[in-house]
């Protein structure tokens, strides 16, 4: 009888290890971004652009890990997203404010202001809409992707800013990136891809190769560039079917 009151202590000690495992992931991001902001203030912009990143990272491990060990729960995902406010919102905000908006004073801190303020609305409506939206897609553009388009530039760049012309670029891309957040622009979120499938069997391997050869290489630049190509690709997408209509209308007989 002992024996068996150990063995389900044991158990359920497994069990409650297995629950916070995403949640450690979660913690993990909530922890780079807070380092990113003190890298900022102590004006090592390149160091915390490369860890909110690594907070992307995290970010995209702690649901996977949640539903390969069918832990997935209410308590996690609001934990999730009051992590993706601090990595993706606040600490990006107070990272190109500081490397490139301060000269612009109020108005530098209104905009770096507004990127936040529309990642928190992309994640609330993210909320609200997980369960009736197609998840091929997200609709608007994913703030941890919007942070990364936003700070890979900076992480690739030398400090501080290189050329007078980048302030005003960057003013621009802040306000371009907060307006994509609460779009109703529909990127792809490739979760529908079957890895199981050949295709995938012979494509995923060359591509992780070019990518992680690339990022050996430079890590900053190769994330800067997949970041900001994927922010663009919604508003490319929706400007080549209003120039060319006729390509991607539906085909059916008459």
């Amino acid at each position: 009888m002992a024996r068996d009151t150990s063995r389900e202590s044991s158990r359920r000690g497994v069990r409650r290890g297995v629950y916070v495992l995403p949640a450690l992931f979660t913690v993990g991001n909530i922890f780079c971004g807070y380092l990113s902001l003190d890298a900022t203030q102590h004006e090592r912009y390149d160091l915390a652009a490369g860890l909110l990143f690594l907070a992307g990272f995290l970010d995209s491990l702690d649901g996977r890990v949640a539903r390969m060990t069918g832990t997935t729960s209410a308590f996690g995902e609001q934990l999730d997203s009051l992590a993706d406010v601090v990595s993706f919102g606040i600490a990006p905000a107070f990272l190109v404010y500081h490397w490139a908006l301060d000269s612009y004073a109020r108005l530098g801190l209104f905009v770096s202001f507004l990127f936040l303020v529309c990642g928190a609305c992309r994640l609330a409506r993210f909320n609200v809409q997980v369960h009736v939206v197609d998840k091929r897609y997200f609709v608007g553009l994913p703030i941890p992707a919007a942070a990364g388009a936003l700070c890979g530039p900076i992480w690739a760049l030398p400090e501080p800013v290189p050329q007078p012309w980048m302030k005003p670029a960057f003013l621009a891309l802040t306000l371009v990136l907060s307006y994509l957040m609460v779009s109703t622009l529909r990127y792809r979120s490739f979760k529908d891809v079957d890895l199981r499938s050949r295709r995938s069997a012979r494509l995923v391997p060359l591509v992780a190769l070019v990518v992680a050869a690339v990022a050996a290489w430079r890590p900053d630049v190769c994330f800067a560039v997949i970041a900001i190509v994927y922010a663009a690709s919604a508003p490319v997408g929706r400007i080549a079917t209003v120039l060319f209509p006729h390509k991607h209308a539906p085909t059916g007989a008459a």
